[in-house]
């Protein structure tokens, strides 16, 4: 028995064995899309462990909640939601709550269940020194801005390769494309730098990558995969976030995956 199909089971169980449903030996439709509904968020739930624990990556430094987020809003984005759909299994997770110092960078390839990448990642200059505390999505404040986006075309410009990105969020990073920011390669993003300076240097906004692994990265992540960026703003929210239509794209491939066995 499937996982998906014997959770489903076990709900209807539960339900049909409780108190309330004693007496009665038949669930009425409101029951069972109840019961459907809350086996695929269970299900969804369980993946999200699954994946979180399989890929090890409490001990590669990635906050469960942070990636949990993330994944929320990588399957909304899988949903025929042009221009804004995710054509990639590539999922990018950067966490700002993270000292500039450490490893906030993570790279996964859902489709595979690998961690391809943990590494450093510089925050704006008007962000913070080793910690990003200020963001904005307002245009010369070289301040980094959270939220989603959608990875676009790569180009050649003062810092090499580098990568336009499309902020999606409404109100935090939607100027992401007026404001060039863009991810790129740069010299104050090293451990080095690091332990010279006790932090990475700062960019103007850019999410910048260590030099040596940006081509690698940029490759691997352009033309409409999803990034993710988290900080420690209470005020952030978005539309992505939302639970109920990200369950319904999981539930939805899960099933097509099952036929096509």
């Amino acid at each position: 028995m499937h996982r998906f199909t014997a959770i489903i089971a076990g709900l209807i169980f539960f339900n049909s064995s409780s108190p309330a449903n004693s007496n009665n030996n038949s669930f009425s439709v409101a029951d069972r899309n109840l019961t459907v509904e809350s086996a695929r968020i269970a299900t969804f739930e369980l993946n999200i462990n699954n994946t979180y624990t399989g890929l090890h990556l409490q001990q590669a430094g990635l906050d469960y909640e942070v990636f949990r987020k993330a994944l929320i809003g990588y399957y909304n984005l899988k949903r025929n939601n042009q221009p804004h759909t995710v054509k990639k299994s590539v999922l990018s997770i950067i966490d700002f709550n993270k000292a500039s110092s450490e490893n906030r960078l993570w790279i996964i390839d859902l489709k595979s269940k690998k961690l391809l990448y943990k590494t450093l990642v510089a925050h704006g200059k008007n962000s913070g020194e080793n910690f990003a505390r200020r963001f904005s999505n307002v245009p010369q404040s070289e301040q980094s801005s959270l939220g989603f986006y959608i990875t676009r075309q790569t180009y050649f410009g003062k810092h090499g390769l580098s990568l336009k990105i499309d902020g999606i969020d409404k109100g935090f990073n939607t100027n992401a494309m007026q404001r060039a920011i863009v991810i790129h390669g740069a010299s104050y993003v090293s451990k080095s730098f690091v332990a010279q300076h006790g932090r990475l240097g700062r960019s103007q906004g850019c999410p910048a990558l260590p030099v040596a692994q940006t081509k690698e990265i940029i490759q691997t992540i352009k033309d409409n995969s999803a990034i993710f960026i988290a900080g420690p703003e209470p005020k952030y929210d978005s539309p992505y976030l939302a639970l109920e239509p990200a369950v319904a794209k999981f539930a939805l491939e899960l099933e097509n995956a099952q036929n096509n066995i």
